[in-house]
């Protein structure tokens, strides 16, 4: 690149006592260079179509039915919210850049992309928390489940991971604002990636890396251990107390939880395990099948493995046919 193409490109900031570089916008490169790849983008759009309808179902369901609205369904509501918004703050900025080649991203609409995206998968970990929490208190202290989960502690566990993400991805954002970039402005990753951004800078991203590396510990493997643990627990509480009956009873009980665990962490799992063997290229579209594929999957898991949501929607789906039924009725008399 020339100099006056860096000058142009890079806008130094306003007070002259600022040595900071902003530039003027991040190019996205992942995903290039693959052969057929509008077929994944098409197949990217379907799963996010499919993904909208699925998770508005549940929420739709969870609203209208007044048996739902017990603590553990705060959080499935809270994990298919979280996965309609992922998706819609994912997917369509995702198609744009590279099916519609618009991979130049001004550098606050990269860091907003950047800000959005960390917060829901994010907070897709820690739904998994609250429900893992739910199912230990419902198997290990069933007596005293009513008195312990409630509506009240549900709201706060979750408004607290909330408060707890967006701290955590604010200021991982904020710290971005504060570097110069005065190299590449060339982004390998299928998205504005925070470890990519800040290894792009010319001065000292100490505090950047301090925090990608809290980051991961914070949101991956805490929430996976408290999981592995939860069950462990489970899992003698039933050797020691349960026939076969009640041990397979409880089981089927948490068969939709270990689902959306098994969807959510062994692909990154995987990535993180094997990262320096996998193909950059195979690495990325990895990673972006590990974020569009859990959004479309929970609903669909928790519709198929629980039995009140299955029961609520025939209940809706009755009544839709009663109105219908009892409209054409009046309308030919």
């Amino acid at each position: 690149m020339s100099a006056s193409g860096t000058m142009n490109l890079f806008n130094p900031a306003e007070d002259e006592n600022v040595s900071m570089v902003h530039p003027e916008y991040f190019i996205i490169s992942g995903l290039s260079g693959i052969p057929h790849i509008e077929l994944y983008y098409v197949f990217l759009f379907a799963v996010y179509m499919l993904s909208v309808l699925a998770n508005g179902a549940v929420m739709a369901v969870i609203c209208l039915d007044r048996r739902l609205r017990t603590p553990k369904y705060v959080a499935v509501f809270n994990l298919a919210f979280v996965d309609l918004f992922g998706s819609s703050a994912l997917v369509p900025k995702l198609l744009d850049v590279f099916l519609l080649g618009h991979r130049r991203v001004p550098f606050r609409s990269c860091l907003t992309f950047l800000f959005f995206c960390y917060t829901c998968l994010s907070m897709q970990s820690f739904n998994l928390v609250a429900l893992a929490y739910d199912r230990l208190l419902a198997i290990i202290f069933p007596l005293h489940y009513q008195v312990r989960m409630t509506h009240r502690f549900m709201f706060s566990l979750i408004s607290g991971f909330w408060v707890l993400v967006l701290a955590l991805v604010a200021t991982a954002t904020g710290l971005l604002t504060r570097l110069s970039y005065c190299r590449s402005v060339v982004i390998h990753s299928y998205f504005c990636d925070h470890g990519q951004i800040y290894r792009l800078a010319c001065n000292s991203h100490y505090p950047n890396y301090v925090v990608s590396c809290v980051y991961p510990v914070v949101i991956f493997w805490l929430p996976l251990a408290f999981i592995l643990l939860s069950y462990a627990a489970i899992g003698c509480t039933l050797a020691k107390v349960a026939s076969v009956q009640e041990r397979l009873k409880a089981l089927r009980t948490c068969a939709a939880h270990l689902s959306l665990v098994a969807i959510y962490f062994i692909p990154l799992l995987i990535t993180f395990t094997l990262m320096e063997n996998i193909h950059p290229d195979g690495r990325i579209v990895n990673l972006s099948l590990t974020s569009v594929f859990p959004p479309l999957l929970n609903p669909v898991i928790y519709t198929l493995q629980t039995q009140e949501i299955k029961d609520a929607l025939g209940r809706l789906v009755r009544s839709v046919r009663r109105g219908k039924h009892a409209k054409i009725w009046t309308a030919l008399h």
